[in-house]
């Protein structure tokens, strides 16, 4: 088995690589002069593991070229970041599905695919190869532990988002909540947690996704205003678009952290062990 990635996912990698005991696939990649991508890929095996999240049209094309490399070898995909996976509802005539339309093009080549905390899971019936997704919320937990924060109120940004809190919550017996907005008028809206009071409390904000961090600086005001001791903000995909990092710093929130699924300079833990442990399974 060897492990082989496109360019955005290269550290993530080479971590699933020492986690599954074997080689990396040394990959260059290049551009042409009209602006194709073009890739090499060295050495194969009888079975590869093709790891790519999807940030950026390029990253797709780079996925798709190396899956089209490998496609003498039996392989495993794993997509710890599938962009279009949120666009996954027909509003309008019109509209494609993009969700279904990248889930289809990623399915040549590969015999199963691998996805963390994919948006949601419905998308995943859009594959027409076996495919299944794997939540970090017990590595969040243990990233928690690794803080050392004293008895941590662990909030989840709204309802939707309460089951993958509670699940990072079990990793520590934490207390567990989510936030609930209130609407006084047209334009006063207050955020605070629905049944667990945040004063005093060591509040760490969990989420599978922060893309500006818009609603998470709001809430970490509040939250200040309510008497909460110190704010921290963890995550899986750390989109982190338009300057989300110094919004969130700036408005009193202590440290922002993501995994590896897309790889940034504040991605505290890794996606690694749990992708090798869901493919040796």
């Amino acid at each position: 088995m060897r492990v082989i990635s496109t360019e955005s996912s290269q550290i993530l990698a080479a971590r699933l690589a020492g986690e599954l005991g074997c080689s990396l696939v040394d990959v260059r990649f290049s551009r042409f002069p009209d602006g194709e991508l073009y890739l090499r890929a060295g050495q194969l095996d009888e079975r590869t593991v093709v790891v790519g999240s999807v940030t950026s049209n390029d990253d797709l094309v780079q996925l798709l070229l190396l899956l089209d490399a490998c496609r003498e070898s039996s392989c495993t995909l794993a997509v710890p970041y599938m962009g279009y996976a949120r666009q996954d509802k027909q509003f309008h005539p019109g509209e494609p599905l993009s969700a279904r339309a990248i889930a289809r093009a990623l399915s040549t080549v590969a015999e199963e695919v691998i996805t963390v905390n994919i948006h949601e899971e419905s998308v995943l019936d859009h594959f027409t190869i076996p495919a299944r997704n794997i939540s970090l919320a017990e590595d969040v937990g243990e990233y928690l532990k690794a803080m050392g924060l004293a008895d941590p109120l662990v909030l989840a940004p709204d309802e939707g988002a309460a089951r993958f809190g509670k699940a990072v919550a079990q990793s520590g017996r934490w207390d567990a909540d989510h936030l609930q907005k209130t609407r006084h008028s047209g334009e006063e809206v207050t955020m605070k947690p629905k049944s667990l009071c945040a004063e005093g409390r060591t509040v760490v904000i969990v989420d599978d996704i922060i893309s500006t961090g818009g609603t998470l600086a709001t809430a970490a005001g509040m939250l200040a205003d309510q008497g909460a001791r110190s704010i921290h903000a963890v995550c899986v995909h750390g989109v982190l678009s338009g300057g989300a990092y110094t919004h969130l710093r700036a408005a009193g929130i202590l440290d922002v952290a993501c995994s590896d699924t897309i790889e940034r300079g504040c991605s505290c833990y890794s996606a690694a062990k749990r992708l090798a442990a869901e493919i040796t399974a």
